[in-house]
């Protein structure tokens, strides 16, 4: 999980970039709270899909608020310096609107805040929130009052800061993220011992996500493309069905595990028989690819210039047509996140981006493959960190 090391350090990174008239930032979306202070509502929990709202104030430290339940099924300890709870459901009255209880919460501390320079996460900041801040009704604040969060939501794009930052991963953020490759080697593993001709894709979904699981050692979220392609199905994608494997079929594993908001994704393509000699034609081109674009990985490299490399195996083989999509993308708190690897992406690989290199083909007449591996990149190359085998066989 998050350490409270790394969460402080996040915070003293974010702080350096907001204007020093700025007094407070109110972080609203789920994934930058936990980014801040280690709180995650469980999403397998009863309670999932609730949240709190973080609020950083420099003189007071970090108040974390929501109501008495969400606060409660956190993934993990949180590391604040002030909780602000409101009572939602007690086991004896009936429950009000659970997103007035998290309202509440914030009105107990919008006191503190007025006449303060400050600066909201607007795109996930809720109209009644705004209310409470008396942004849109000056019965709650002067107008003077109005116009220092005015000013402060100007002078910060909060939630564009904290996407940006977040490419840097910490150390704790990357080990939790080894920790999902980890869970995600054991169910590449899994596969290799079960694909076989009649098994269903739901049935090696199954299979492995219990693998994964039980590598993880902990709850976690499995999801991803679990499906065949073949000479006439050969761009499936998505979640598994019924569908019982043939002989002729490849499967595409490419999956993800997510343990308290951080992730995995890579993949493998397997035949369920022995290949045809263009399925091996196909895929030794997407390794060659794979190999092509790991050589160009390094801080300061276009993505641009990186999709070429991976590219580039294709265009020689004159089977430029049959890779349509991204040659990868950043992963961490979302899936996919900047950098994207694409012809005319604008990023440029940062020290500390977790990536993954993702090249794929697909023909009719043969099948649809993708390999994928996962790297943090470092200021002359890259540590990859997924270790699962990458072979058709």
């Amino acid at each position: 999980m998050l350490t409270e090391a790394g969460c402080l350090k996040r915070r003293e990174r974010l702080w350096a970039c907001v204007p020093e008239n700025v007094e407070w930032l109110l972080i609203a979306d789920p994934r930058h709270v936990l980014y801040l202070c280690n709180f995650l509502v469980q999403p397998l929990s009863f309670s999932g899909g609730e949240r709190g709202l973080l609020l950083l104030d420099r003189e007071r430290g970090a108040t974390l608020l929501g109501d008495n339940f969400a606060l409660r099924a956190a993934t993990s300890e949180p590391f604040i310096d002030e909780e602000v709870v409101e009572p939602w459901y007690d086991h004896k009255h009936s429950v009000i609107n659970r997103d007035h209880a998290l309202l509440r919460a914030l009105k107990k501390v919008s006191e503190r805040l007025y006449g303060r320079i400050g600066a909201v996460e607007a795109e996930w900041l809720p109209v009644g929130a705004w209310e409470v801040l008396g942004a849109d009704h000056e019965s709650h604040s002067t107008s003077i009052e109005v116009e220092d969060l005015r000013q402060g939501m100007r002078s910060v794009d909060l939630g564009t800061l904290l996407r940006s930052l977040r490419r840097q991963k910490q150390p704790d953020e990357i080990e939790l993220t080894k920790r999902c490759m980890k869970g995600c080697d054991a169910g590449q593993a899994r596969l290799r011992e079960i694909l076989r001709e009649g098994i269903s894709e739901f049935e090696i979904y199954r299979e492995i996500q219990n693998a994964a699981l039980e590598a993880a050692g902990c709850p976690a979220i499995v999801y991803g493309d679990f499906r065949a392609t073949n000479a006439t199905d050969y761009k499936a994608g998505g979640l598994p069905t019924d569908y019982r494997l043939q002989a002729g079929d490849l499967f595409i594993l490419d999956y993800s595990v997510v343990i308290s908001g951080y992730r995995s994704d890579f993949t493998n393509t397997m035949a369920v028989t022995e290949p045809t000699s263009e399925q091996e034609e196909l895929f030794a081109i997407c390794q060659a690819a794979m190999a092509s674009g790991e050589a160009a990985i390094k801080a300061g490299i276009p993505a641009a210039d990186l999709y070429h490399a991976v590219q580039k195996p294709f265009v020689e083989a004159g089977k430029e047509a049959l890779f349509p999509h991204h040659a990868g993308h950043g992963i961490g708190l979302a899936h996919p996140e900047a950098p994207i690897i694409v012809p005319h992406s604008e990023d440029i690989l940062e020290q500390g981006d977790i990536i993954t290199i993702e090249p794929g083909a697909y023909l009719e007449g043969v099948g649809g493959m993708r390999i994928e591996h996962n790297y943090l990149v470092t200021a002359d190359g890259y540590e990859r960190l997924s270790n699962h085998e990458i072979s058709l066989r």
